[in-house]
């Protein structure tokens, strides 16, 4: 997998991924970025929100839940000191769907969050608590 980061201006930085796909992470205001795109801490949660839900879904499917909607609330805290690296992540997931078994959602969730998802699995193994939950709408 590769990626391309490009400065663009102030702490302006274009990333181009390998399917070329873009995102553009800005600094915040206080170290002379504009609030033109997502920080990259937060690009990097994301990331492991998406990762998660990607398996949540696959699971629910390969185990013929109805599944119509699902959401990762993710909540973080950081580090006060400098690198301000990830120190707890909670992953709430909120699934949707016609009579779902609540057995599988958990199950669904617990898989993702604790063997197959490849960020949650290598940020737990860097010393982050990851954590997670879930909720049947």
């Amino acid at each position: 997998m590769k990626s391309t980061i490009t400065w663009r201006s102030d702490v302006i930085f274009d990333a181009t991924t390998e399917s070329g796909h873009q995102i553009t992470m800005d600094g915040p205001p206080d170290h002379g970025g504009l609030n033109t795109g997502a920080r990259p801490m937060e690009v990097l949660l994301t990331g492991v929100g998406g990762c998660a839900s990607f398996d949540v879904v696959t699971i629910l499917k390969r185990s013929r839940q109805a599944v119509t909607a699902v959401r990762c609330e993710l909540d973080a805290e950081r580090a006060d000191t400098v690198p301000a690296v990830f120190t707890k992540i909670n992953l709430h997931f909120v699934v949707s769907g016609d009579e779902l078994s609540e057995k599988q959602v958990a199950r669904a969730c617990e898989l993702s969050a604790t063997k197959y998802c490849s960020a949650t699995k290598m940020l737990g193994d860097g010393g982050v608590e990851i954590t997670h939950s879930f909720a049947i709408e």
